[in-house]
């Protein structure tokens, strides 16, 4: 340590400087081997020594930077020579060699002026970016022209609306704002663009599995719908562990949404939903391996629809509103009792309004919070049971009955095992 201690800052930098300069230089020398060697403007000594020029000019006159400047003004105009001449030449018209090149001369007041961690997270992701171009081709392929649309609209959603609205409530008796409103709507919005984004780009061709776990994340009735439609289709597949595993997303889904808005309901929450995931996953893996369709897994169902649209949001939000002003009253008026039916009642619509509901009320105990949402999920999973018996085939139909009879009885034993007053 104290030999390094005694190593001039200076040398450091320049070693840092040839170091990335060399490597973003053999970077390119891959695409010489690629592409032709009409297509750079150079590789690895050429970037190497164009760093190390960039680092001469700014150690000469780092005040004032006339060197440096100079040194770019040059740099630049061979760089458009060259260009011109591969416009020319090869009526090419792509200027990322050229902008990696001047990047590469500038490394040096990089490394000087900034802190370390910049650095390498600029040239990481100069590497990526340079070795991603065919990926990104055939990203920008799955793009209808919808995609950029709906992109817009979630940002609208989350970095323009969002903030614009009040924090104050919406009146004495409806004790929610504007602002509280719609950040329910943009987190439930981002976690199914979410998920959306990623089985559309990322898992594109996924088998049943994969969709599955996805699809869950954006909403596990709707997957469990598909999947059981799927069933009939090619009755063949093992349809079973896929939409076990959609059920083990929801409740995956509603720990981040406790632990977004409410840690200490969370905490009241995971060891029970835990619980229901672990048993699950057994279930779903037991089928994998000895499901009557044991294998057969490669199938693929299309659960891509666009979640963003804003008459779902407007939905979402006015189920938001109803529950706040729903949940006190039948409290008040029904006790205890009254308001575990509303939460069985709920498993049989959307969930997620009623659970960020719950998360966001600050005078209840976080344990009875968490028997209601279990309530709520248990009668949902009730609904995907009635919804899988009745149009899977008969093949899988005993083993989703058990699986799904087992959950609903764990949800059950969990929910009252821990019963605690509202408040």
């Amino acid at each position: 340590m104290e030999l390094v201690r005694n190593i001039p800052q200076p040398f450091i930098n320049f070693l840092l400087v040839g170091l990335f300069s060399l490597l973003i230089g053999l970077e390119q020398r891959r695409h010489l081997s690629k592409d032709g060697p009409e297509s750079l403007f150079g590789t690895d000594r050429a970037f190497t020594l164009t760093g190390i020029l960039g680092y001469i000019l700014y150690v000469i006159s780092p005040l004032n930077l006339t060197l440096f400047i100079g040194g770019g003004i040059v740099l630049s105009a061979l760089l458009g020579v060259y260009y011109y001449q591969k416009i020319s030449a090869q009526k090419s018209f792509s200027l990322t060699s050229i902008i990696t090149m001047l990047v590469t001369y500038c490394l040096a007041p990089l490394i000087f002026t900034q802190p370390q961690w910049l650095s390498l997270l600029i040239i990481a992701s100069l590497l990526i970016i340079t070795e991603l171009k065919e990926n990104l081709v055939q990203a920008s392929a799955q793009f209808d022209h919808a995609e950029f649309i709906t992109l817009a609209k979630f940002l609208l959603l989350a970095g323009v609306v969002l903030p614009l609205l009040p924090e104050q409530p919406l009146s004495a008796t409806i004790d929610v704002s504007p602002y509280r409103i719609w950040l329910a709507v943009v987190v439930v919005s981002g976690i199914s663009y979410s998920s959306y984004l990623i089985q559309k780009f990322v898992f594109p061709g996924a088998g049943i599995l994969v969709t599955s776990i996805l699809g869950g994340l954006y909403s596990s009735t709707a997957t469990t719908l598909v999947l059981a439609r799927k069933s009939r289709e090619e009755p063949s597949l093992n349809i079973s562990p896929a939409i076990l595993l959609a059920t083990t997303m929801m409740f995956v889904r509603i720990l981040l949404l406790a632990f977004f808005f409410n840690k200490e309901a969370g905490w009241a929450l995971l060891p029970r939903v835990a619980a229901l995931i672990v048993l699950s996953l057994i279930a779903a893996g037991f089928f994998v391996q000895f499901g009557k369709a044991k294998g057969q897994l490669r199938g693929q169902a299309s659960l891509t629809r666009n979640p963003l649209e804003f008459r779902t949001a407007l939905v979402f939000a006015a189920l938001f509103v109803f529950f706040v002003v729903a949940i006190p009253y039948v409290t008040r008026l029904y006790g205890n009792k009254g308001f575990t039916i509303l939460s069985l009642l709920v498993g049989f619509t959307d969930v997620d309004p009623f659970v960020i509901t719950l998360f966001q009320n600050v005078t209840m105990n976080p344990a009875f919070i968490a028997f209601a949402v279990l309530c709520a999920t248990t009668s949902n999973n009730l609904l995907k049971m009635i919804y899988s018996l009745a149009l899977v085939g008969t093949r899988v139909r005993i083993e989703l009955a058990i699986s799904f009879a087992s959950l609903i009885a764990a949800g059950v034993v969990v929910s009252f095992f821990f019963w605690q007053p509202a408040t």
